[in-house]
């Protein structure tokens, strides 16, 4: 039995969904995980539509392509329910995540009938409370966490800090910022 997770994230260019996948993956390698985290592009234009994946697992990764039937699903700007089919082979015992201020059921017809568990989090709350400007991966990536059980939250913050730490060196407050949206984003996650 394969204990492979495999996540897919719709976004638009520049709302970080590339870059939260591949700080995902980095977070996880970082606690001895065997990872991949990778964009896929349409136009590259600001704003088009993107898509990025993860595959998180203990042993050898040994696929190389898309994900076309993942777990998870984080869907980082809502407008793409109507744009995108974001549960496309999705699995029922998975679950999606989607920004929005919008409650599950009045998500749900845009659900295209899936089936699975529906998580919804405010990540332009969490962003603008935690850090003044409006960054959705940040939250996303926190919340993703806590969905799937990746690992432990204390270890992710802990990785998650050394990470921005080493990024943002010059920059604390980009560094503190970053960690309180984590921190929210943990606890806002519905």
């Amino acid at each position: 039995m394969s204990n492979l997770t495999e996540i897919r994230w719709h976004g638009r260019g520049g709302q970080g969904a590339k870059t939260a996948a591949l700080l995902l993956a980095d977070v996880a390698f970082q606690t001895g995980k065997y990872v991949q985290g990778f964009p896929e592009y349409g136009p590259e234009r600001m704003g088009a539509p993107i898509t990025a994946y993860n595959r998180i697992s203990d042993t050898v990764i040994r696929a190389h392509s898309n994900i076309y039937d993942p777990e998870y699903v984080v869907v980082v700007d809502e407008s793409l329910l109507e744009a995108v089919d974001v549960t496309a082979g999705l699995k029922k015992e998975g679950a999606i995540l989607i920004n929005t201020t919008r409650s599950k059921e009045e998500i749900i017809p845009h659900l295209k009938g899936y089936e699975g568990r529906i998580y919804t989090i405010d990540a332009h709350k969490v962003s603008m409370a935690a850090m003044g400007k409006y960054f959705p991966n940040t939250p996303l990536l926190a919340a993703i966490v806590k969905v799937t059980g990746l690992m432990d939250e204390e270890t992710f913050l802990r990785e998650m800090r050394a990470s921005f730490t080493h990024k943002f060196a010059s920059k604390p407050e980009v560094i503190d910022g970053n960690t309180a949206a984590l921190e929210m984003a943990l606890k806002e996650v519905r």
